[in-house]
């Protein structure tokens, strides 16, 4: 498509979250920050939630890039499962097969002495859940119960959770508040800020192969930020689908009116008012 045109290796603005064009806005890295101080205390739940399209997903991914040998980690990006499920979810991830266990009892037994095997070795166990929001309120107490696990000393699992705003609301429900009151690190995470977005843009662009980056002049970058709100994600749509009219064209920076007519096709978007009275 516009590769060549614009003298990139790769496309700038998948929707794929991919690590390699990590930007450090300063969302992004207080919430990381939160993450590792978190884990640094070794007690209680860590949350982390955010708008769709907020980069979640990403910082999770870089969060787990992080962890250090001494720290074993059961991710689950779909923990849509019932108590039993989950539990053997975890366990899979964490390398134990307990297939042949039937009763609820002899499950928690062998998991629990497995992660006493882990302690024993020195290692760090970190549950960490994306995609929080979507669990059933049966399956987030049974993951609290899970959580009382421990020694004399330390806790034996640490609960990393991700999730949209509806995480807050299901958090709210008073068959849940005991989970609630563990929650001893919290992080909304917002979106870009206004000053970030051309920032932002230009990096992606420089990852993807493109000489400085200038492709996006101040006005289009303002505009573009408009139109999304700061959500990186909307971000990425609207930049990749301006940057197809200005290949259409034959241009080499992005104006103001391909974001746009960009923006008149691409759902989700903070319209202004003339364009609504329009």
């Amino acid at each position: 498509m516009y590769l060549s045109h614009f003298g990139l290796r790769e496309f700038p603005f998948g929707i794929t979250p991919d690590t390699s064009f990590i930007y450090s806005a300063d969302a992004h890295q207080e919430a990381l920050n939160t993450l590792l101080i978190g884990l640094e205390t070794g007690e209680g739940f860590i949350k982390i939630t955010g708008e769709v399209g907020a980069g979640k997903t990403l910082l999770c991914r870089r969060f787990l890039a992080t962890l250090k040998d001494d720290q074993v980690v059961a991710y689950l990006p779909n923990p849509m499962l019932e108590p039993r499920a989950l539990l053997l979810a975890i366990a899979e991830e964490l390398g134990l097969a307990m297939e042949g266990e039937d009763y609820e009892f002899h499950l928690l037994k062998h998991f629990n002495r497995h992660l006493l095997n882990l302690a024993t070795a020195g290692k760090q166990v970190i549950i960490c859940i994306d995609e929080a929001q979507s669990m059933p309120l049966v399956s987030l107490e049974s993951l609290r119960l899970l959580s009382n696990l421990e020694t004399e000393k330390r806790k034996l699992l640490q609960v990393v959770m991700f999730g949209q705003p509806e995480l807050d609301q299901k958090l709210a429900n008073p068959a849940v508040r005991q989970l609630r009151q563990r929650i001893v690190f919290h992080y909304s995470m917002p979106g870009l800020r206004q000053g970030e977005a051309g920032h932002y843009l230009a990096h992606r662009l420089r990852v993807a192969g493109h000489r400085d980056g200038d492709v996006f002049p101040g006005a289009s970058a303002k505009l573009l930020f408009r139109y999304t709100r700061g959500t990186p994600r909307l971000m990425n749509i609207l930049a990749h689908k301006a940057m197809m009219l200005a290949y259409g064209e034959g241009k080499s920076r992005i104006s103001r009116g391909h974001v746009t007519l960009a923006a008149r096709d691409t759902e989700g978007l903070t319209m202004p008012a003339w364009w609504q009275r329009w």
